[in-house]
């Protein structure tokens, strides 16, 4: 597995030096990092031609690692939290990335991500700066299952929608996981009719709707910190 950028390379250098293989520089960089590289995994030097082809044209910043392969964490390690973060349907990497980094920061103990079969696990590591290594990241692609064995291992389900219930008004008591809809469609009817109760975000002015990145960061907020 490949991943490349500066701070995101230097996060895993710093939190996780276990996992680097080997790392290619496309550039100088400070001596002191270097020799720090060097006492972890293999260094070489490579063109940028070279870079560019293995980051298939992403913004390295002269800074490629092979790591050790990660892979989604399976339900039996998030089923006994008390806080889960489901994604319905959402396929967008970079709202994923996002969206892991605001449910570590807000006290989220697991991410579901439900509704689709497959996703690019390296893009969301990039996009999450790395957070994805301190949060359990499970792929259930079937939602109406998970579910099913969300509510067998007493879970409330919330689902977020701007017609649900003004989230200040409500209290959280036990095991909760709050589901996200994708922002085309947001949470399917019949999926919503399975889960315990809608919420929203009241807003001072009238607007469609807010990211679901950013929806997703004040819900978490409101939910941890009341």
């Amino acid at each position: 597995m490949i991943i490349y950028g500066k701070q995101l390379f230097l996060y895993i250098l710093q939190n996780y030096p276990e996992k680097l293989l080997k790392v290619q520089l496309s550039k100088k960089c400070d001596q002191k990092l270097f020799n720090k590289i060097k006492r972890v995994c293999e260094v070489t030097l490579v063109d940028n031609k070279k870079a560019q082809a293995l980051c298939h044209g992403g913004n390295h910043q002269g800074f490629i690692a092979h790591i050790e392969d990660i892979s989604f964490e399976s339900f039996s390690k998030v089923k006994n939290s008390n806080f889960l973060l489901i994604l319905q349907g959402i396929t967008d990497v970079g709202n994923i990335g996002a969206i892991i980094r605001s449910a570590y920061a807000f006290g989220v103990d697991g991410v579901i991500i439900s509704g689709i079969k497959s996703i690019n696990l390296e893009a969301i590591i990039r996009t999450s700066s790395g957070a994805i290594f301190e949060m359990p990241v499970v792929l259930e692609p079937n939602t109406l299952d998970l579910i099913n064995e969300l509510k067998q291992v007493e879970f409330k389900l919330y689902g977020a929608d701007m017609g649900g219930a003004d989230l200040k008004n409500i209290k959280f008591p036990g095991k909760i996981a709050l589901m996200m809809g994708s922002e085309g469609s947001g949470i399917p009817n019949k999926i919503k009719s399975k889960l315990d109760e809608i919420v929203s975000i009241k807003m001072a002015r009238e607007f469609d709707s807010l990211n679901v990145s950013a929806a997703t960061a004040i819900l978490c907020d409101r939910i941890f910190n009341g």
